[in-house]
């Protein structure tokens, strides 16, 4: 059971500025957010909305250096267009930041120093490739050499572009600076790790046996890291866009905070911009915090931040981590450098008004439990079906008959039959079942409870049909009208939390302002006498060529990637039985998985292999996720010699196919097969 909380912190992942925001991000963060903060509102919580641009890091700077300006002038630029977009589209933030501020670079930078005080990091030298000729270490990105895999002269520090392999900058032949050109030596360089293992014991309490009420995806993701075992992470790097690491550390000089660290605390920073009781907000047990985030953020949200909250001692820990699975677009995964999005930005230029529809079909398809699809067809049958043929018509019906028939006045409501009683009953009822699927951040279903209203209403319209009994029973019709009414009145209430621009045209409608949560339920809500006024629609149809012009939009955008889409590799030179007969490759089964910190597309596999169970670390992050990972079949080369990535010895290959488009298949036998099999 829940413990009563005086106030309510509600943060939404920090979008990264070096591009706009697609329906992926609304769908597995924004919208489920906004929704619930909503819905507190309506309830009379303390509640605060905090947000903002995370703005510091490699790619911005990348990005900045193939544009020929400066990182402040890329993030300037995404920052005002995603902010801009998130205020039309109606995400109510009370504050939508960045981590630019000063205010931020100074409480980062104070929340580090207070934890090098306290002695929680540990120092170490470590080996980084260095550009002499531009004085600066140099990032992975910035690192470009041939790849030892498939021999690309163009590959970059972290990964290969042509054969998708991932890397170290190590692993380069013949290395060169993406900057100067020149060849780049190894020089030590010092920066602060925080310790994650020292915490193991903690986040094994807190996490494992605390908060085993959390969605079965976080619990799991954060399970297989613990089980994994924590390792020391830097929290610095040699880089001049961040936040500094202050200048009193000694070896401080052209260091900043590493942006997974200084991120988080911009949750922290946009509170204190926006109210000066944040402490109270951050720092008193009586408030409950919660952080709306994708799944590719879990480790951040639910062992790293909760790591340094800790160690810097003042600070609450998060009550709930509800994380969403990923949302795909006409069954492709959503792809920035692919152009493969529908950016909010621009639906909001061409389907002007239908903020609540898009909001709608988010939420209805909300990737809650499993990665989920849009499609634009969906989102068509969805608006034509559902809003304009369940909730629009209602609405609609109601209005338009109370102006029919008694002028736009409010009948009084005389004679009650068992079936009205019964329609009246299920209002309370339908409520507390969308109280209970929104307290339990299960949005999709409290959605569809929400709904049911106007299902009901239409039902209830339906069978009586006051249209036809207006004639033999006017009495029986002012009832009748009157509970419809009543519906209508808790529905505006009820599916703001949904739809808010189209609970506040009910509302018009009615001639209300919508009533507070705590009197939903009421079947006396509208009294009698009130004047309403008239109808217009809810919503329109959305016709065939919309849609066209849209998937006709994806359509030229696939064909622009398929150009883009590199040939099939030919065949490699030929090789003697010999060579062959040296590989050892059998069937394995993975049992434990989990990303690679501070990577993209690395995870590491424990897979029993018959003999033994090993480590292996595969490319693969980027189109699995480690949950959907574990339990399956894979071919295992086990003799292939040992090499370390990321500091993680690697004892062997998994084999994969790749498709033309660059995505990853597993190569499975097709029944289970013992572990240790050999392929022959």
């Amino acid at each position: 059971m829940m413990k009563n909380y005086k106030r309510h912190l509600i943060t939404a992942a920090l979008p990264y500025a070096n591009g706009p925001v697609h329906i992926g991000h609304l769908a597995g963060v924004y919208v489920p957010a906004d929704i619930y903060v909503r819905y507190l509102r309506l309830k009379g919580e303390d509640v605060i909305f905090v947000c903002g641009s995370d703005e510091h890091g490699v790619p911005i700077t990348i990005k900045a250096k193939e544009e020929g300006v400066s990182p402040q002038k890329i993030v300037d630029r995404y920052h005002e267009i995603i902010k801009k977009a998130f205020a039309d589209f109606g995400i109510a933030f009370d504050i939508y930041s960045r981590t630019t501020s000063s205010i931020h670079y100074k409480l980062a930078s104070d929340f580090f120093k207070k934890l090098f005080d306290k002695g929680e990091f540990i120092e170490k030298t470590t080996k980084q490739y260095f550009d002499i000729e531009a004085n600066q270490f140099l990032a992975d990105r910035y690192i470009t050499g041939e790849c030892p895999q498939c021999g690309n002269d163009s590959a970059f520090g972290d990964q290969c572009e042509q054969c998708g392999s991932s890397l170290s900058p190590t692993d380069l032949k013949n290395p060169k600076s993406a900057i100067s050109g020149t060849k780049p030596m190894m020089k030590d360089t010092l920066h602060w790790f925080l310790p994650l293992n020292k915490h193991e014991k903690f986040l094994r309490t807190w996490l494992l046996e605390k908060n085993k009420h959390w969605k079965t995806n976080v619990y799991g993701q954060c399970k297989s890291w613990l089980d994994a075992g924590l390792q020391p992470r830097a929290v610095s790097r040699d880089l001049d866009w961040g936040v500094p690491v202050p200048k009193e550390i000694k070896g401080s000089e052209g260091k900043v905070l590493y942006v997974w660290f200084d991120a988080p605390i911009g949750y922290i920073s946009a509170t204190k911009e926006l109210t000066d009781e944040w402490e109270k907000y951050w720092k008193q047990e009586d408030t409950r915090m919660v952080h709306f985030i994708g799944k590719d953020n879990i480790v951040f949200h639910c062992i790293i931040f909760p790591i340094m909250l800790k160690a810097e001692g003042s600070y609450i820990l998060p009550e709930n981590v509800p994380a969403n699975e990923f949302l795909n677009l006409e069954g492709d995964k959503i792809s920035t450098s692919r152009n493969w999005a529908v950016w909010l930005h621009e639906y909001l230029d061409e389907f002007p008004g239908k903020e609540d529809v898009l909001r709608y079909v988010l939420c209805a398809n909300a990737p809650e439990t499993k990665d989920n699809d849009f499609t634009w067809k969906d989102f068509q049958s969805r608006n034509n079906n559902e809003l304009v043929a369940i909730l629009g018509n209602f609405i609609n019906r109601t209005v338009v008959l109370t102006h029919k028939f008694y002028n736009g006045r409010v009948p009084s409501k005389d004679t009650v039959t068992d079936y009205d009683k019964k329609t009246l009953a299920e209002i309370p009822r339908i409520k507390t079942s969308v109280e209970n699927s929104l307290d339990s951040f299960r949005i999709r279903e409290s959605l569809k409870n929400a709904m049911d209203l106007a299902r009901l209403g239409n039902k209830y319209l339906a069978d009586t049909e006051p249209w036809n009994l207006y004639k033999t029973d006017p009495d029986r019709v002012k009832t009748i009208l009157n509970i419809s009414l009543q519906i209508s009145t808790n529905l505006a209430t009820l599916i703001s939390p949904f739809l808010p621009k189209t609970s506040q045209k009910i509302a018009q409608f009615l001639n209300i302002n919508p009533v507070t949560w705590d009197l939903v339920g009421s079947d006396n809500l509208l009294k009698s006498g009130h004047i309403i006024n008239k109808t217009d629609l809810l919503f329109e149809k959305i016709e065939d060529d919309a849609i066209e012009k849209q998937l006709n939009k994806l359509e030229k955008i696939k064909k622009q990637n398929t150009l883009n889409i590199k040939p099939v590799n030919p065949q490699k030179e030929l090789i003697h039985y010999e060579d062959f007969s040296k590989l050892d490759i059998r069937i394995g089964t993975v049992v434990e998985a989990v990303k690679v910190p501070e990577t993209q597309k690395l995870m590491q596999l424990t897979i029993d292999t018959g003999i033994d169970k090993r480590i292996v670390v595969a490319g693969i992050a980027e189109f699995f996720n480690p949950e959907e990972v574990v339990g399956r079949q894979v071919a295992i080369l086990i003799n292939l010699e040992p090499r370390k990535l990321r500091g993680i010895e690697s004892q062997g290959m998994i084999l994969m196919a790749e498709d033309e488009d660059g995505s990853l298949k597993f190569i499975i036998p097709d029944k289970v097969t013992k572990p240790g099999s050999v392929i022959s």
